[in-house]
């Protein structure tokens, strides 16, 4: 437990230092998140998270799938990062709530979807982060691990080799989903992006 909560902090951190102008250095990811946002197949009147929703940069593109009448959350770990989202002004897209993925101040079965952009391998404990998110979305509901850089893209930019147990990586990924209440639908992993895409079991 204690390697957990040190893990815990240790991701806050990280990205406590690089909230402010986060989306600055990253000006070109919309239409990426635009493309993932639209395989949750999100109807008017539909439930959608953004698990991790760091500046919340996709929180708009989801109140445009769901409409008016549809429920967004943006969920984060990090108050600078919901901090940044309140001055882009994420706010009037969906509630803004502070909270860990592993314990989710939310209601079982409350979503439709689940968009998880660069959160389960960050996660001191994936399987039970994804465990959590599986208890929040109603069966048959749809999961997206998304980042917009695919691995071996995102791993040639830090100096980093892709490695063989990365919790993102085929067979791994489709054990850990199966493990945890969902059903792996796609696997994207080009350079373009990486997306994950997945089915609530019954």
């Amino acid at each position: 437990m204690a390697g957990i909560e040190r893990g815990r902090d240790q991701v806050r951190e990280f990205f406590a230092a690089r909230a402010a102008g986060w989306e600055r250095r990253f000006p070109d990811d919309t239409p990426v998140f635009t493309a993932a946002v639209g395989e949750l197949a999100l109807r008017p009147g539909g439930r959608a998270l953004d698990a991790g929703c760091g500046t919340g940069r996709a929180v708009p593109l989801l109140r445009e799938a769901v409409g008016p009448d549809g429920t967004v959350v943006g969920l984060d770990l990090t108050p600078e990062m919901l901090r940044e989202a309140v001055a882009l002004g994420r706010r009037a897209y969906g509630a803004l709530v502070e909270a860990d993925s592993v314990r989710l101040p939310l209601a079982t079965g409350a979503f439709d979807a689940v968009l998880a952009s660069g959160l389960v391998h960050h996660l001191p404990d994936p399987a039970a982060g994804l465990r959590e998110l599986a208890r929040v979305t109603r069966p048959g509901g749809r999961l997206a691990m998304f980042h917009p850089r695919g691995r071996a893209a995102l791993a040639a930019r830090h100096g980093n080799e892709l490695r063989d147990d990365d919790v993102r990586a085929q067979p791994q990924l489709g054990r850990l989903l199966g493990a945890t209440g969902w059903e792996l639908l796609l696997l994207d992993d080009s350079d373009d992006r990486y997306l994950a895409l997945a089915v609530r079991r019954p």
